[in-house]
């Protein structure tokens, strides 16, 4: 069991949701990060066994709002240990923009929204983070994609955001080392939650399965499995490593 302070991002359902029930079974105290989902949020945080967990908002295209929900969740907790940048856009499904599709307002809105989430988002949270760490050490776990290896052709800014998330990971993890905080990376594949419900219950279910030569998809309770691994202290070796995550569905080399 451990006792430490730890931050999730976009922990109101889902993979996150699943990420901060790993920490709390383990003794941790969580902060459960939202944007808009304030009573999904509460839901997550009375189901979390143990104490001492709050519940955090900000939107990350703002930065004052990052701050302020960093230093709140860091005061809150008595200190920050563990970050899990899980919060992200995958941008409106149904209003998709490939290059040939979309005009050039749509081209651009969708870039703004996805990146500045995705990643300049994820960024300033690690930004605020780490100033809590600096003297302690700690922990960072970024969730990225296999998209970023992949490509998504009608979502590219999603793809785009994620490649430089994994880029920013590596990066901080040569920084941040000399001060004990290591960073690294998962990156999920196809994952079951309730946003995706329907694609996988739909006509499209059969093939989203047959990405994976096990015939399914992920599990977010597998997700946070791993991201709980790499926070440990046991797996500090690991910084700046990029963990995919997506059952054999896709292989790089």
């Amino acid at each position: 069991m451990t006792d430490r302070a730890v931050l999730v991002t976009g922990a109101s359902r889902g993979i996150g949701a699943a990420v901060a029930r790993a920490f709390a079974e383990s003794g941790d105290r969580v902060a459960i990060h939202h944007r808009d989902s304030a009573d999904a949020a509460e839901e997550v945080r009375g189901r979390l066994p143990g104490a001492g967990h709050v519940v955090v908002r900000a939107d990350l295209t703002d930065p004052d709002a990052v701050r302020a929900m960093v230093d709140r969740a860091a005061e809150a907790l008595g200190g920050l240990d563990v970050l899990v940048n899980n919060a992200g856009t995958y941008g409106d499904r149904d209003d998709p923009h490939p290059i040939f599709g979309a005009s050039y307002e749509e081209w651009q809105k969708r870039w703004r929204q996805v990146v500045e989430t995705n990643l300049t988002g994820a960024g300033n949270v690690i930004w605020c983070a780490a100033q809590h760490m600096r003297d302690s050490g700690g922990r960072i776990v970024n969730v990225s994609s296999r998209g970023a290896f992949r490509g998504e052709p009608h979502q590219p800014a999603y793809g785009a955001s994620k490649a430089g998330l994994n880029a920013l990971g590596q990066s901080l993890a040569v920084a941040l080392a000399p001060y004990g905080i290591a960073v690294a990376t998962v990156a999920p594949g196809f994952v079951a939650t309730d946003m995706v419900t329907e694609y996988l219950d739909g006509e499209q279910g059969a093939a989203i399965r047959a990405q994976s030569p096990f015939d399914r998809v992920g599990r977010p309770e597998e997700i946070a499995a791993a991201v709980h691994w790499l926070a440990s202290p046991q797996a500090e070796w690991t910084s700046g490593t990029i963990v995919d995550l997506n059952g054999a569905s896709y292989l790089r080399s």
